[in-house]
């Protein structure tokens, strides 16, 4: 077990390097000179020097890498060249938006996509199993900015049950803050619950024609016992990679939603730097973006050992 967890930490911190290496990179080498941009085209060449040199873009790259890496190491991601202040301080403060909202869409998802997944495959070739995944693939076809705004349509403007969008933060009013995420959560759910259904019913139905199955069925269990007891778990691989995608396309593609909804997460914040080459802002937000999705998949590797402790065993 040791072996194994050191060679997933590694990994990690290989894949950690190489993304912060390539982004760097990409970013350095875009066009422009990022001073001149923030300045404006009117700006004295004195002034265009001195920004260069406060923002550090007159030392080599290979400096400017290492300073970027060794800072980050300490929490340290820079000052923002357009709002001037600490990208820790900015990014920390929108994932308190964009985290909690991907959590909630996740936890629906699972709540919604699992149980319909498993019922379909119970009731495989019925009309149930057929209604459930049309109403699956419907929910896959449907872009969750559209729903959204369906249900916003019904549960803000005519039942004015929840807020039709805003952000109020945790500090002042927490239930406020989770009515304002309840609309965005489920929007971002829909797909992925959907999603989910598809894979834990093809996966489920897979391994229920595997002889294990057969065999507790000879030793008398019912159909429904043998998948609870037996078949649920052995499904789950799939369902594990499926989630850890998810959860990370979750944290990294919520920049319709929080617009639609004007909520202040880190897809607006990524977006607005963008359109104001906050170069600092950008990289830091984006390695962040880097850390979470690799640490799901790290995460999802754990689970895998878990669910099935063969895995461990390749590694030793």
């Amino acid at each position: 077990m040791t072996l194994f967890l050191v060679r997933r930490m590694a990994g990690f911190a290989a894949t950690l390097f190489v993304a912060a290496l390539v982004i760097f990179l990409l970013l350095d080498l875009l066009p422009g000179d990022p001073a001149r941009f923030i300045l404006g085209i009117n700006a004295t060449p004195e002034a265009v020097a001195a920004l260069r040199t406060q923002m550090g873009l007159d030392a080599p790259a290979h400096e400017r890498f290492l300073a970027w890496v060794g800072g980050m190491l300490v929490g340290d991601f820079g000052l923002s060249t357009t709002q001037r202040l600490p990208v820790a301080e900015l990014i920390a403060e929108r994932m308190a938006v964009t985290l909690p909202l991907s959590l909630i869409a996740m936890v629906v998802s699972v709540v919604v996509g699992l149980p319909i997944g498993i019922l379909a495959a119970m009731r495989r070739g019925k009309a149930t199993d057929t209604a459930l995944m049309v109403l699956a693939q419907t929910g896959v076809a449907i872009p969750n900015f559209w729903f959204g705004m369906l249900l916003t349509l019904v549960f803000a403007v005519t039942l004015r049950w929840l807020p039709t969008g805003g952000f109020i933060p945790w500090d002042e009013d927490a239930g406020a803050a989770m009515r304002g995420m309840t609309l965005p959560g489920l929007a971002l759910a829909l797909p992925q619950a959907s999603i989910l259904a598809r894979v834990m019913r093809t996966a489920l139905v897979d391994v229920t024609e595997q002889d294990f199955i057969r065999t507790a069925r000879a030793k008398g269990m019912t159909k429904s016992e043998a998948i609870w007891r037996h078949g649920v778990r052995n499904a789950l691989l799939p369902v594990l990679t499926i989630l850890g995608l998810q959860f990370a396309f979750l944290i990294a593609g919520t920049i319709i939603v929080e617009n639609v909804f004007y909520l202040p997460g880190l897809g607006r914040l990524i977006f607005t730097a963008i359109s104001e080459r906050d170069l600092v802002l950008v990289r830091g937000a984006t390695i962040v973006l880097v850390v979470v999705t690799t640490a799901t998949m790290l995460v999802v590797d754990l689970a895998y050992a878990f669910v099935d402790p063969r895995l461990k065993g390749r590694d030793a």
